[in-house]
Order: C-alpha cells, then structure tokens, then sequence
C-alpha cells in the first residue's frame, strides 16, 4: 500500500505530539480491574458540578437542537456583571485553549514573529504556537519555581507578539501580585501582549493580591484569561473567558468560528456565576484542605512546594515514578511531571477530605516500603 505524501500536511505538523492530558478513571477501572477509583490529577473542582447548574443543564436539555446566540451576549453580560466591568471587554470561548489559539492566529505572522513564556508551561501555548508556525520562546523558572522575570524578558525581542504567563502557575502553584505583573508589562515593547493565564486564581488568597484584573482595565496591552472549569466545575462543558482591550476584543469576535461556545454551557456558565454557595463551598474545601495536604505531605517527608492553587506540587522521598505508579494500582491516579520535564515531582489536586485521607494513607504506606 502506498504511503500518503507528506506534502500533503503543513511541514510543521510532521513531528507533532498532541497534548498528554490526565489519566482517565475507567482506563484505570479496565486496567487494574479496580470498582472504584479516585482521580486526583486534573484539578477538576472536588465538589463536583453545582446541583443548581445540574438543574439549569437538565432543564434547557431540550434546546440542544438550537443554535446559540451569535457571540454569546446573555453570557458575556454575565460574566462582565460578574466581574463589575464593561462587557465589550469581555469574549467567550470553547475553553480557554480557543482563546489561546485565536490570540496567536490574530496577532503572530508566521516565519516572522515570535512567542515567549516560562519552562514548564501550559503545553497549549507551545502547541498552537508551533501548530501556527510561530517561534516559541521559552526562559527557565528559578530553581524554586519562582518567576525569572530577566530571563523572560531576554526572550523578548522587536517582533514578539505574545508573552504567556501562568499565575497562579501550574504545575507548581506559584504566584505573584498583580502589582508585580503589572511592573513587568511594562517593560514590554508597545506592540507585544501579555497574556495573563488566571485559570487558578480563585484558589489565591487573596484573590484580589494576585489577580492583574483591575491593572488589566487600564492597558491596552493586557489580556487576561479564566475558565469555567476549575472553580465552577465545568471542565467537561468546555468554557472560558477572556478581559482584552477593546479594539482587541472586536477583532477575536469577527474572527471567532460562529456557535463555538454550545447552548447548554452558555446557560450552566450564568447559572454558575450566580450560584455564590458552591463558588464559596469549593473555595472554602480548597483553601484549607490545601494546607492540611501540605502539612501531610510533608509529614511524609515529601518536599512540598507553596501553592496558591488548586493543586500540590511534591517531591517525594522515594522514586516518583514508583509513587505515582503504585498509587495507580490502589485506584488513586495522581499526575506525574515528566511530560513538563520534571520526572522526580508529583502533583495532586485537592480532593473531598475523604479522597484527601485516602490518598495521604496510601502514599505513607509507599514511602514506609521504600
């Protein structure tokens, strides 16, 4: 059989890997022959989907034959009276991963510009980067996971268009203050974006130290990104949002592909930006969970590094892979960080106190083996 020509794909494509997500619970289930599994790797919100969202979902079910409204107006007024702020600032995507690959095709001319952010990253800005043919650029964190700003900006150059930045970070769960972020933008060039990735800020305490939305009303050269899947328990529905300048924003809203964003995540989006009681349930689970964790962790013997997330990053005091491995075999299915390039750190996302104990049971019974 004749082999399809590879000129029939763009020459960039030609050694792509696609992004590696976490583990699924029933490949799991199949492979260990396990009935019941805890998944604690994709920092999916622990309580699970809002009863009132699961109302709302159930409820306009039979409207899944509709189109949405052209641009999602119902739900951007929503989000923008959510955030206190003008809704022509405000757009809507399917996830954040759309208004990521849009920003890049809008802004980043191919085989010209380029395209900065730390290492490790969220893998979507170097894929859709390279997907685009756009050079990606990358400054290694310090040792301690804390921002390099100098060796950032040393990526920078006249024809950069985008800078990404994680904060709070993943997959360490670092972050700064808004006023620090905001003091590196300004050290952009004029026509470079910085693009702030906000997906874990509710989890940050507080919310208003280290998010950059208030300084972000006041340029025009930053764009802020959040999701629905984290603190609202989405992920599966696929929604985010962005705050972007004006002109900015106009010009994601002609280039955008008409109904991305589907009808029943348009109505479990408002509905879950009303539901304050889940929103402050998940939060409250969160925070102090993520310090009793920390001190279990540690307990352990683990290094564990400071998080303003949802999630843990951890050293442990035997081989991670063997964790991370063994953990699967009991049915907790944790992350492991080599794909970021960081093959002796684990990561965990905050469960429900029961999933919390279970997992800290099982890692004291590996770490007392080894």
């Amino acid at each position: 059989m004749n082999k399809p020509s590879p000129r029939l794909v763009q020459p960039q494509i030609l050694e792509f890997k696609p992004y590696s997500p976490g583990l699924g619970i029933d490949e799991i289930k199949e492979k260990f022959e396990l009935d019941n599994v805890v998944k604690m790797a994709s920092n999916e919100n622990p309580l699970g989907v809002s009863p009132i969202v699961q109302d709302v979902i159930t409820a306009n079910a039979a409207l899944a034959f509709r189109y949405p409204a052209a641009g999602n107006p119902a739900l951007t007024r929503a989000i923008s009276s959510y955030l206190g702020i003008d809704p022509e600032l405000v757009v809507c995507g399917n996830g954040s991963d759309e208004i990521i690959d849009l920003l890049i095709r809008m802004t980043a001319v191919p085989g010209r510009d380029n395209i900065a952010a730390f290492r490790p990253c969220f893998s979507i800005y170097e894929l859709q980067s390279r997907l685009c043919n756009v050079e990606f650029r990358q400054a290694d964190l310090n040792p301690d996971f804390s921002f390099n700003w100098e060796g950032l900006l040393s990526m920078v150059d006249s024809n950069t268009r985008l800078v990404f930045l994680t904060n709070p970070d993943n997959p360490s769960g670092f972050a700064v203050s808004g006023s620090e972020i905001q003091a590196f933008a300004r050290c952009l060039p004029d026509d470079a974006l910085l693009v702030v990735d906000e997906a874990y800020i509710d989890f940050a305490d507080p919310v208003e130290k280290f998010s950059i939305l208030r300084q972000a009303l006041g340029s025009h050269r930053i764009v802020l990104l959040r999701t629905f899947s984290k603190m609202f328990g989405l992920a599966g529905l696929r929604l985010g949002y962005a705050v972007m300048p004006a002109f900015l924003a106009d010009y994601y809203r002609r280039v955008r592909l008409p109904f991305s964003v589907n009808i029943l995540a348009e109505k479990a989006g408002q509905a879950a930006l009303e539901d304050t009681h889940f929103r402050d349930a998940t939060r409250d689970l969160v925070i102090k969970a993520r310090q009793s964790l920390s001190e279990g962790l540690s307990s352990l013997g683990c290094q564990v590094y400071p998080s303003q997330a949802n999630f843990i990053m951890f050293k442990p005091p035997v081989s991670a892979t063997e964790v991370f491995e063994k953990l699967l075999q009991k049915g907790v299915i944790i992350r492991p960080l080599k794909s970021y390039g960081l093959p002796d750190l684990l990561r965990v996302s905050i469960g429900t106190e029961k999933e919390n104990a279970l997992f800290l049971e099982l890692l004291k019974a590996i770490v007392n083996e080894g």
